[in-house]
């Protein structure tokens, strides 16, 4: 899947080279520059695609494990609690949490 994304954002570049190249010849009008707009358009959505495909996929190595960070768990976190004189559990303080788990396999 790199190679491919690779090979995908450098035929992108090429493009918008080429686009850019067009702009700026001599007949350059009103339609060159659109055109260098929509090329310098494309390579920034796919530069950003990239980028972004790029931070999910985190993956740690561990002694030969893959890991990465499991589903997100909330709960209360410091929390306080014992039993009143009538048998109920009453807790106190503490505050609302989020937080993922690195699993590994």
């Amino acid at each position: 899947m790199k190679k491919l994304m690779a090979s995908l954002l450098a035929v992108t570049l090429a493009f918008g080279a080429v686009m850019t190249a067009n702009a700026t010849s001599a007949e350059a009008g009103r339609g060159g520059r659109v055109a260098a707009g929509i090329a310098a358009g494309i390579i920034g959505l796919g530069v950003l695609g990239a980028v972004a495909n790029a931070r999910e996929r985190r993956h740690y190595r561990y002694d030969e494990e893959v890991c990465y960070k499991g589903p997100r768990e909330c709960g209360w976190v410091g929390r306080r609690c014992f039993e009143n004189r009538y048998g109920e559990e009453v807790c106190r303080g503490g505050r609302w949490s989020c937080w993922r788990d690195t699993v590994c396999e």
